[in-house]
């Protein structure tokens, strides 16, 4: 029997493996993200400047992670499906073209960053006395860019074979490096931001080179080999069309950011942005399990889909989606009733505090409907339907979240209330419209081919 064949044995059991290190492997990123911020914090004289500075670099990284699982959340499910049907041959095809969009697209993203790099920043809001720390910082991001591409797009291919602790360890390893080169960079060779920045991307090197040796190595499934590299048409176009679920996320992601800062700014000053990034950090935190079940389903699923096992396949479908709302429907609860214990882990100013409150428990109202669209778009992408997955990730963002921002703040006085109204009216709305178009269509594709199977 191959190793990891998701089509026997207990499909929980098989998606719970996968979940628990993939779930650990992103509070882990979180956490050093944390620790990243504290140190930067910590730099005598200009630590405001220099936190500010990197804050307007995000919509950079955000910009080379969204390329990063274009590529490497398209090519995974792929992959995949094609190991389910036995032809190892075109999985590995599928990983290598994969990796070469990555180091090339890599390569663009470096020149044109660095070239557009200061009207850039200044677009995103940089003034004179924060664009050198901006500059600073995001230089030397860009020059290991291609890096961060390998470590972050690549790593699905290991978790879709099914080596989730190896995944885990990629993600560990740059943590680490990460959290010791930091202090080292920054205090003791007095580097400052650039020393941040050299750090991460000294961090995501070394996974870069992890990752890579894992995926030549023995003990891999599949291997990167020379043979794979060769571009297929048909093949680039398959990996883009799945991978515009997690680049469409990435990029609404950062866009509805920019958008909910500028109007909390209007409608409540400073005050309110720095209640929108408590709020956004909490949301980071709790709903990692969630993104953990049903990123860990797709390999599940798209294995199973691929082998015609379509009755585990709805095992899956279920397993995930009523984990994943009982979970939710727990946090809501806590977030609700104890919301004070979320925001002092990140802020304890009494100003802040009080005006988080009730922002956090307004935009959290009904936090389990946004499982709904998890598990639907993870449905959707694991089975290789990519349009219907794209179409919700900007039907939820774009089309809701966004109008929403502008319109709401205006209707009865609402205000800032309004502004963060938007977010549990988008997963009422885009749950909804995503979990049920879901269950109308793939559900009863499903149990034909199911029953089809057994005459």
């Amino acid at each position: 029997m191959e190793k990891n064949d998701f089509s026997k044995g207990s499909v929980v059991e098989a998606i719970i493996k996968l979940a628990v290190p993939m779930t650990l492997a992103q509070l882990i990123n979180v956490m050093y993200s944390i620790v990243d911020r504290v140190y930067i914090g910590m730099i005598p004289d200009h630590a405001t400047l220099s936190l500010t500075g990197i804050g307007l670099c995000l919509p950079i990284v955000s910009m080379v992670m969204a390329f990063a699982n274009l590529f490497g959340m398209g090519g995974a499910p792929l992959c995949s499906i094609e190991r389910g049907r036995g032809n190892n041959e075109e999985a590995e095809a599928i990983m290598g073209n994969s990796l070469y969009l990555l180091v090339i697209c890599g390569i663009v993203l470096t020149v044109l960053g660095l070239i557009w790099k200061r009207p850039m920043l200044y677009l995103f809001g940089a003034s004179d006395a924060t664009i050198f720390y901006a500059e600073e910082y995001v230089t030397i991001y860009l020059l290991g860019s291609v890096f961060v591409m390998i470590g972050l797009g690549m790593n699905s291919f290991i978790n879709a074979q099914g080596f989730g602790k190896t995944g885990m360890i990629t993600v560990v390893l740059g943590a680490a490096a990460n959290m010791i080169l930091d202090p080292v960079f920054i205090f003791l060779f007095d580097m400052g931001v650039k020393g941040a920045a050299l750090a991460t991307v000294i961090s995501q090197g070394l996974s870069a080179f992890w990752i890579l040796r894992f995926l030549t190595g023995p003990n891999t499934i599949l291997k990167l080999k020379k043979s794979c590299f060769r571009l297929k048409a048909s093949r680039v176009k398959e990996i883009v069309a799945l991978g515009m679920t997690g680049f469409t996320m990435s990029i609404t992601n950062c866009l509805v950011q920019i958008m909910y800062n500028a109007s909390l700014q209007k409608f409540g000053g400073d005050l309110y942005v720095g209640v929108m990034t408590i709020v956004n950090s909490v949301r980071e935190v709790v709903s990692m399990p969630v993104s953990g079940i049903t990123n860990s389903a797709q390999p599940v699923m798209g294995y199973n889909y691929g082998a015609r096992e379509y009755g585990r396949v709805k095992k899956a479908i279920v397993f995930t989606s009523v984990s994943s709302v009982l979970y939710t429907v727990a946090m809501w609860a806590l977030v609700h009733g104890f919301p004070e214990i979320f925001i002092r882990i990140f802020n304890r100013e009494e100003a802040l505090v009080a005006a988080a409150v009730p922002a956090m428990q307004i935009y959290y109202f009904g936090f389990f409907m946004m499982s709904l669209q998890f598990a639907g778009q993870s449905t959707f992408v694991a089975l290789g339907k990519a349009k219907q997955s794209v179409f919700f990730s900007i039907f939820r963002k774009v089309i809701i979240v966004i109008p929403m921002i502008f319109i709401l703040p205006h209707i009865g006085g609402l205000g800032v209330n309004g502004i963060f109204m938007a977010e549990p009216i988008s997963n009422f709305i885009g749950g909804l419209a995503c979990y049920g178009t879901m269950m109308a269509t793939i559900w009863p594709s499903l149990t034909k081919k199911q029953k089809e199977k057994l005459k």
